[in-house]
């Protein structure tokens, strides 16, 4: 529809909320006939069904088969739908950290938020994708996702697999709707109320929000610049007996940290004597300048399954994940998401980042937002300090600053007071199973550079 019809087809809309409203239409009473108004209004009579039609599907009116359009019984004016306020009263939780971020609106500073800004993501890249799947069979418009997802995307996953040293068969991949739903099917899959599952202190807050969801108990491990305490990981698996660990390995979330080698062959040691399976989430490995050691390269998909997407490099609007597991799980998480979602990720998602993956737009792209990056965490790193922010390390890559407040400073007392200056922010026991980040913050750099936002926290910070 162009602007000039859209317009006609706004004041018809119009004119009619406003016979309502002002009760010269009332409840259950008929609209004048679509020639009639056309004549009246000065517009065809396309103009006037399609104004009748959208005001229907508003439910302020109704469509009565061979006798017209009348005005609905319950409506009086245009239903309208109050936003929900932040929820500032609310624990500050890992809930709390989602819903003020998923509903913040445009005006908002999200520091805290988990994303790259809109306009870091590559958008004409994503109109040419969608200009592309406009020619694509119509089966990938209007059909259900198979099972186990494209197979162009899980072909190019294969050789992204490869290229870690993981030689994995077709029948080892499957796609999901996102990251986070390949996490759930695979507590879905492995686990039930009761079980107790492992998970780094601090770790990805949403980690917590779905094991939750799930009734299980979580025990926690310390994290250190190059990964878990090995002590303390294997003090928990022995007394705990978790049935899963869950973690990033590449640029860890919330810290930004690296596992080193020595690191990742004593896990899986660990993990191989007690019959321990591990999740590595490696949604933020394409941020690495140079690739790290992976837990499931150096198992071959034994214990180790590895899930990522592409939302934080691509777009979280076209959401689509995987999951690389042994074959038999494969099978078995195939059967959970079709319960569940029946059938596999939407394939326009799936080929829109097949296509987007296949030629060498990505590697340039992602190139580009390593630079952007590099850039953005020694400026706002610089900028911090100067308030006496300190990161605990400074990362390879990513956009996580894991920051220590001075002066016994809380987190949370910070998040709650700055969101009256329309800043959302990320404390640090939203992220510690134990509860022992009180005195942290995480930062996303790409989302810190308006200077507003240093301005309110020294104000937060003086109080």
């Amino acid at each position: 529809m162009n602007d000039e019809i859209a317009t006609r087809t706004g004041a018809v809309m119009a004119a009619i909320r406003a016979r309502i409203a002002g009760r010269a239409l009332g409840a259950g009473d008929r609209l004048p006939s679509i020639r009639r108004f056309a004549a009246t209004m000065g517009v065809s009579p396309a103009t006037v069904v399609e104004a009748y039609d959208r005001l229907a599907a508003e439910g302020l009116i109704r469509a009565r088969r061979g006798s017209g359009f009348y005005v609905a019984a319950t409506a009086q004016a245009p239903l309208a739908l109050a936003p929900a306020g932040p929820l500032i009263e609310r624990a500050v939780d890992p809930f709390w950290v989602s819903r003020q971020s998923l509903d913040a609106d445009p005006s908002m500073l999200m520091p805290g938020c988990g994303w790259l800004p809109a306009g870091w993501m590559p958008h004409e890249a994503l109109r040419r994708a969608m200009r592309a799947l406009a020619r694509a069979d119509d089966h990938i418009l209007s059909d259900y996702g198979a099972t186990r997802g494209s197979p162009a995307l899980r072909r190019l996953l294969l050789s992204r697999l490869a290229e870690d040293g993981i030689e994995a068969s077709p029948e080892q991949i499957m796609l999901t709707a996102s990251g986070t739903q390949a996490v759930d099917l695979i507590c879905r899959f492995l686990l039930s109320p009761g079980d107790t599952v492992l998970v780094d202190d601090p770790c990805y807050f949403n980690f917590r929000a779905l094991l939750r969801a799930h009734q299980v108990e979580l025990a926690s491990v310390p994290y250190t610049p190059s990964g878990p305490d090995v002590a303390a990981f294997e003090a928990a698996v022995s007394e705990r007996r978790p049935r899963l660990y869950i973690t990033n390995c590449a640029l860890h979330n919330p810290t930004g940290a690296t596992l080193s080698p020595q690191t990742a062959h004593r896990l899986l040691n660990i993990a191989a004597t007690n019959k321990l399976t591990i999740v590595e989430d490696d949604i933020f490995a394409d941020f690495e300048p140079e690739p790290s050691p992976r837990l499931s390269a150096l198992d071959g998909l034994e214990r180790v399954i590895r899930i990522g997407s592409f939302s934080k490099t691509l777009s979280a609007s076209v959401r689509c994940g995987y999951i690389a597991a042994r074959r038999d799980w494969i099978d078995g998480l195939i059967d959970l998401q079709v319960a569940t979602a029946f059938g596999g990720p939407s394939p326009v998602a799936a080929e829109m980042i097949a296509g987007m993956l296949a030629g060498g737009f990505y590697r340039k792209h992602m190139e580009e937002l390593r630079r952007r990056l590099a850039r953005a965490r020694r400026d706002v790193a610089g900028r911090l300090q100067t308030l006496g922010i300190e990161p605990w390390l400074m990362p390879r890559g990513g956009f996580y600053l894991w920051c220590r407040l001075p002066g016994g400073h809380d987190g949370a007392d910070l998040a709650r007071a700055v969101l009256a200056d329309k800043i959302v922010l990320a404390p640090g026991n939203v992220f510690s199973v134990s509860q022992s980040a009180p005195d942290f913050l995480r930062f996303n750099v790409a989302q810190s550079g308006d200077p507003h936002i240093m301005a309110a926290l020294a104000r937060a910070m003086q109080r």
